[in-house]
């Protein structure tokens, strides 16, 4: 009777240790997913700091587009008559 007693509680420990083993070894993988994840967010987060100064270029627009219709007129008075000689 001690036998079997002692056979199904080292069975009973073998499947313990199995199970805590794979449990750490979740947790490793989770830690290291969550590493990654720290890491990309500090990146995601340095590229999207200036976004709310995005608001403040809408104003400009219109005096953009209007230079540039500026522009494009003195480059158009300085080439025309050029290439067709």
């Amino acid at each position: 009777m001690w036998t079997l007693a002692l056979i199904i509680g080292l069975v009973a420990a073998l499947i313990v240790a199995s199970l805590l083993y794979l449990l750490i070894k979740a947790c490793r993988d989770i830690e290291g997913s969550v590493n990654g994840l720290l890491e990309v967010a500090g990146k995601v987060a340095a590229n999207t700091a200036h976004i709310p100064q995005l608001a403040a270029t809408a104003p400009v627009l219109g005096q953009i587009v209007d230079e540039a219709i500026i522009q494009d007129a003195y480059m158009n008075a300085l080439t025309d008559g050029f290439g067709g000689r």
